[in-house]
């Protein structure tokens, strides 16, 4: 196990969906901070399977990293439904998942980043919680313009001006691909994590917990499930 750099901060909140990049930051977080809670967003995603895999997986997390399961605070849930339905995407509502007439997917939820982490900000100021972590990654992503490293300093930028405080927000995942995200669970947890995010974490878009592939649960063809299973793939591999 390579060498951990340790934060002079002790304290984070994980932006956390229950999905495999966020479930590895969980682990991520879990290794470098003394205490770690979570938060979750129910912005009326057409899928309850998301918010289940997150209680799912925060179960699993604790038994697979004993070591740091005292470090596990509480969970948080926001009511964000309202925003959900002026936000409308095709993970909201009955909509065909397809590239629209700006050659963003249907699948992208506006600004939904930046309210999460205006959200987030807000419950760590009150928790006293330190660090924001999310799994926002401009590598291997959908093409999603709340997920890009300027979009990320930029907020956090905002922030600070806005709680006249500094806010730091890490996003572990930032530069990875997909392949390299598994082989960060794999060396965080070994086995036993990437058992826990292949059997229990939840990504396609489309919420099917019917098929079974090997490296989760999915309909196999949606660009998430897509992107999941060829990190995966490169992943297994690895010379």
């Amino acid at each position: 196990m390579s060498e951990i750099s340790q934060s002079p901060e002790k304290s984070a909140l994980v932006l956390f969906s229950g999905g495999q990049d966020s479930a590895t930051c969980l682990a991520w977080a879990l290794e470098r901070f003394d205490r770690v809670e979570t938060v979750g967003f129910d912005y009326g995603q057409r899928h309850s399977v998301e918010m289940q895999a997150r209680l799912d997986v925060r179960k699993g997390m604790a038994k697979v990293l004993p070591q740091w399961a005292d470090r596990l605070g509480p969970d948080h849930v926001v009511d964000l439904t309202g925003y959900g339905k002026i936000a409308e995407s095709a993970l909201t509502a009955e909509r065909a998942i397809e590239m629209d007439a700006r050659g963003l997917p249907t699948t992208f939820v506006p600004g939904r980043n930046l309210v999460f982490l205006t959200c987030a900000a807000a419950l760590a100021d009150r928790r006293g919680l330190e660090v924001l972590v999310g799994g926002m990654c401009e590598t291997d992503y959908s093409g999603y313009p709340d997920c890009r490293r300027d979009t990320i300093e930029a907020m956090a930028h905002a922030l600070s001006l806005g709680l006249d405080k500094p806010v730091i927000i890490e996003t572990p995942l930032m530069a990875l691909t997909k392949a390299e995200t598994w082989a960060l669970a794999d060396r965080i947890g070994g086995q036993a994590l990437v058992d826990l995010i292949v059997e229990e974490s939840h990504t396609c878009y489309r919420g099917d917990r019917a098929l079974r592939f090997g490296w989760g649960y999915g309909c196999g063809t949606c660009p998430a499930c897509e992107l999941r299973a060829v990190g995966y793939g490169q992943w297994v591999a690895r010379p």
